[in-house]
């Protein structure tokens, strides 16, 4: 936490564990990502001096999932390039459309920096000053990383310009880091004098340090677009193929080989789309393939919202509107609900040309920032209304809300595990969600919600057919995107930002499928061995209460917890 000072930002921690960190940033310069990877190899060799076998089952999970976090931080020593990030692990590209420094450290400024006193605001400029050397500190990490031969692949270069561009495109007094900063001194005993100093001096960073800063980054990115690969995956980077098993193997949480993984995703996106096939033919579309059904409703103006102030508006409303529906049928099958509230956000415009079409900030972890549901409105055409029920439940309730803010809840299991990034785990949970939406009831009597659900699920087993096709089969972009779209009948537009996401995060979108396939076949294999004792609110509990941790050691609690309710053999 002492080198993360923006996610204890984000988690609200005290200063009794992670000291004052409210004027700093993480270190991203080459030598600030050896000395993370350093700190982390150090706490693993002293974690593994313990007998796991010498423990009790509390104990010895608590060590387990430990020595896995110490692992996920300390990356692949072997590729050197990207850097590690709190929440994706390593990330092979520093500099990208999609994540990174100058993607999340704006963000953790003007959502999660909180300003209460007057020591925080000063806090504040101090780190939007401080942002203008991580910015020096990304350009020399991009420039060594270009130096061993990873550049970002030339296909993700015009969306990553087009974000530095965007960014630092408005008068300085307009942009986001200064009127956020004013909007949140309205609550903060100052003078007129004094609030009018500190927008002032905010307003002279942004001009004479921060957009400079931006513009010669820009530049760097220029030139190194000019030595970019023309190769799409990581296959093309020095060390990138050994790169992906490790990233399978923390992101997707997997033994499994790329090739195994991909025939997994063709044989679901089979069996997906024939169910799809089915509901359509049953709502009169029987005209070509599943994909061109789909990509046809998607154009249907009966479920696109208005692409207006309006229109957006009344999307957001409704999605409200649907957690609270979930929120009443949801103890029926949990026995244990959060208490931490949750919200429906727009992401905002300057960043939407390179985000996913939804994601999820968790809470503070004192309750003072409610978990956000964040939801791209760039193209309504991209957000149609039956999409709108599964994206919510699986970005909100019960899927990231639910299990990420009892994850947080759980004050004895330590910092580290209340906030533990195991990506098939937390993935996974939020597909299974969809699926325990249904099984609440949340489709009855909606064809096409139910549509828009099977939608989803096929988009996640295509993942695993372009994710292995991009990095180990070598396809090039425009294979992966045709694929996709015909797969899935999403729109162009989502199709090609999400595409452009894998490339950039590579494995991270296998968590998803594969996480979800192993909790279905841990509560199958559950309700056949207990038969009427299988619990399902119990069964929940199980997975979320100890929080999240890797598939294998969440399979041996199921299997403990199985045990335990059988009769003993005399």
């Amino acid at each position: 936490m002492l080198q993360q000072p923006g996610l204890a930002t984000s988690l609200g921690l005290s200063q009794q564990i992670a000291g004052h960190y409210q004027d700093k940033w993480p270190d991203y310069s080459p030598e600030g990502m050896f000395k993370l990877q350093t700190t982390m190899a150090d706490s693993l060799k002293s974690l593994q001096q313990y007998k796991l076998t010498s423990l009790n089952d509390q104990d010895r999970l608590h060590l387990e999932v430990n020595q896995v976090i110490a692992n996920y931080y300390l990356g692949d020593t072997r590729f050197n390039a990207g850097y590690i990030d709190t929440w994706g692990g390593h990330l092979p590209y520093i500099v990208s459309q999609i994540a990174g420094p100058l993607i999340d450290i704006p963000k953790i400024l003007q959502d999660q920096h909180v300003i209460a006193n007057q020591q925080d605001v000063e806090d504040y400029l101090t780190r939007l000053s401080g942002f203008v050397g991580v910015i020096a500190d990304v350009k020399r990490k991009v420039l060594a990383d270009a130096k061993t031969g990873v550049i970002l692949p030339k296909a993700l270069f015009p969306n990553t310009l087009g974000y530095l561009t965007n960014y630092i495109a408005m008068p300085a007094s307009e942009h986001a880091l200064v009127t956020n900063l004013a909007n949140k001194m309205q609550g903060v005993e100052l003078s007129t004098e004094q609030r009018e100093s500190y927008l002032a001096q905010a307003t002279e960073i942004v001009t004479n340090q921060l957009y400079p800063a931006f513009a010669d980054i820009k530049a760097t990115m220029q030139t190194l677009e000019k030595q970019a690969p023309l190769a799409d995956g990581i296959w093309a980077q020095p060390k990138g193929a050994d790169f992906y098993q490790h990233e399978i193997l923390y992101l997707a949480d997997s033994t499994l080989s790329a090739e195994q993984i991909h025939q997994i995703g063709l044989n679901e996106v089979k069996r997906i789309s024939s169910q799809m096939d089915s509901i359509l033919k049953a709502q009169g579309m029987s005209e070509g393939t599943v994909g061109e059904r789909m990509a046809k409703l998607g154009e249907m103006p009966e479920f696109i919202y208005a692409d207006s102030d309006e229109g957006r508006a009344k999307l957001l409303d409704d999605l409200n509107s649907e957690i609270e529906k979930v929120m009443a049928k949801a103890p029926s099958l949990f026995a244990t609900i959060p208490t931490y509230d949750v919200t429906v956000k727009r992401i905002p415009v300057v960043s939407q040309d390179g985000a996913p079409g939804g994601f999820y900030n968790p809470p503070a972890l004192d309750g003072s920032r409610a978990g956000e549901f964040s939801i791209n409105l760039k193209d309504m055409k991209a957000q149609p209304s039956f999409s709108l029920k599964t994206l919510t439940y699986h970005e909100a309730v019960p899927g990231h809300h639910f299990q990420i803010s009892l994850n947080m809840e759980q004050q004895d299991i330590g910092i580290m595990r209340q906030n533990g990034q195991f990506n098939a785990y937390v993935e996974g949970w939020a597909l299974y969600s969809e699926q325990v939406a249904f099984e609440m009831g949340m489709y009855e009597g909606d064809p096409w919600g139910n549509l828009g659900r099977l939608q989803a699920e096929v988009y996640r087993a295509a993942r695993l057919v372009v994710d292995t096709g991009l990095h180990f089969k070598r396809w090039p972009r425009q294979k992966a995107i045709e694929y996709f779209h015909q797969a899935t009948g999403t729109a162009m537009s989502d199709v090609e930002a999400a595409i452009d996401r894998y490339m950039a995060w590579p494995g991270q979108a296998l968590g998803y499928k594969l996480g979800m396939l192993k909790i279905l076949e841990l509560r199958e294999k559950a309700k056949q061995q207990l038969g009427d004792k299988f619990d399902i609110k119990a069964f929940h509990d199980l997975v979320l209460l100890p929080g999240a941790r890797p598939l294998t050691i969440l399979e041996s609690d199921v299997k403990r917890w199985v045990a335990k309710q059988l009769p003993s053999k005399q």
